[in-house]
């Protein structure tokens, strides 16, 4: 098997801020395939998605065979830290608690959170509204620690789920009376399939506690890979490859300065 190199732009940029270059031949992403369209399974068992596609042109910049290992939200970053891949890149948001576990690259895109109810159903995403009403979301996630900080000490009965497909499942049955999550994931799958046709979004929640920013997780002092990944990402912008990606996924809509 022929060897692949970093870059000659990587490999100088690692040697400017001192840091030691190891053989790299594949980049091994963790990834919860169950949030399109950021992150889905295909027919034939793979991974699909604008997550995905940003994830295979940054390997494809930094000339490494990209490998996609499924793994439960929950479980991504006891998984990273235990070796099971090199990095995250499912949609997770930079939040301070997670930064305290694991590093993070430069941001990637932004995602507003917003909950999901029926159209008819006049509620909004505050405790005083969901009072008694039940909301489901997927754990592991920044809307899991906004509902248990924010709605459950107003009366808001809380629901976990080891994955999104099986949140709105349980919002179509009447199981739930809404659903949080991000606004763009909810827009752009959920909310446009014909099950999805009786609910609507609300406004984006402004909270410190679901901040927007999403970015590739990487193991605590891990610097050689995070500065490799932080070149290819700013790469894909000046080559404005990721302007292709982003409008193939979203047409106009602007991710990264969301």
């Amino acid at each position: 098997m022929k060897t692949r190199w970093l870059s000659v732009s990587v490999l100088a940029l690692l040697c400017s801020t001192g840091a030691v270059a190891k053989e790299w031949k594949e980049l091994r992403f963790g990834v919860n395939p169950s949030y399109p369209p950021f992150e889905s399974t295909t027919a034939d068992g793979g991974v699909q998605g604008f997550g995905v596609d940003l994830g295979n042109a940054i390997c494809a910049e930094l000339k490494l065979t990209c490998v996609w290992v499924s793994n439960d939200f929950d479980g991504l970053i006891p998984a990273l830290k235990a070796g099971k891949f090199d990095a995250i890149e499912s949609s997770m948001t930079v939040t301070d608690a997670r930064k305290k576990q694991i590093d993070f690259t430069d941001r990637l895109y932004a995602g507003p959170t917003a909950i999901v109810t029926r159209k008819d159903s006049g509620l909004a995403p505050t405790a005083e509204s969901l009072q008694g009403k039940t909301i489901g979301y997927m754990q592991g996630t920044i809307q899991e620690t906004y509902a248990k900080a924010k709605l459950a000490p107003g009366g808001v009965k809380l629901r976990a789920y080891q994955n999104q497909d099986q949140v709105y499942a349980d919002l179509v049955y009447g199981r739930l009376d809404a659903s949080i999550q991000d606004k763009l994931q909810a827009q752009m799958s959920f909310l446009t399939s014909p099950q999805g046709a009786p609910f609507q979004n609300s406004e984006g929640i402004s909270d410190p506690l679901v901040p927007s920013d999403i970015a590739i997780g990487v193991r605590k002092g891990n610097d050689e890979l995070k500065d490799m990944l932080n070149a290819a990402i700013k790469a894909l912008h000046e080559k404005g490859i990721y302007a292709q990606i982003q409008r193939k996924h979203f047409g106009d809509l602007d991710l990264y300065n969301n």
